[in-house]
């Protein structure tokens, strides 16, 4: 199923000038297209749509050690409360840990790469509240973290 991801403000690159009512369109584990929420939803009317408070854009790339938790699983689900999507492969070295990355969608890098929203591109983005907190986090086109 399609899913539309909208937001007030959508942000292609970290660096990006944001863009109002913008949204992308997941399509599996990819991004199908990014456009204003209008005339996506006009082309794809068949597209759930989920509305976000905040602003929309890539799922950032940690580039440090994993928050530290009691559990592997607890240590990736940090981070995708923070809004990341992707890991370098280097920090990601204990078994367990890589396993549970994998199991949850986590892209493994050989090396930092700046985040962007593309079509055909991996279906990786995050929502910040104006705060700087995540509100939600889509990795390979899985919601995976949503604030309460």
């Amino acid at each position: 199923m399609r899913t539309l991801h909208a937001a007030p403000m959508l942000r292609r690159t970290l660096d990006e000038e944001p863009t109002r009512d913008g949204a992308v369109l997941i399509d599996g584990d990819r991004i199908a297209a990014l456009g204003s929420l209008d005339e996506l939803v006009r082309a794809y009317p068949q597209a759930r749509v989920r509305r976000w408070a905040g602003t929309l854009g890539p799922a950032l790339v940690h580039d440090g050690p994993l928050p530290p938790a009691p559990t592997p699983r607890e240590r990736v689900h940090a981070l995708f409360r923070l809004g990341v999507g992707a890991v370098l492969a280097a920090q990601v070295t204990d078994p367990e840990l890589r396993a549970a990355a994998v199991r949850n969608g986590v892209a493994l890098l050989g090396s930092p790469r700046p985040p962007a929203l593309a079509p055909d591109g991996r279906a990786d983005l995050a929502v910040f509240a104006a705060d700087g907190g995540c509100l939600a986090t889509v990795v390979a086109g899985r919601l995976v973290h949503r604030r309460a």
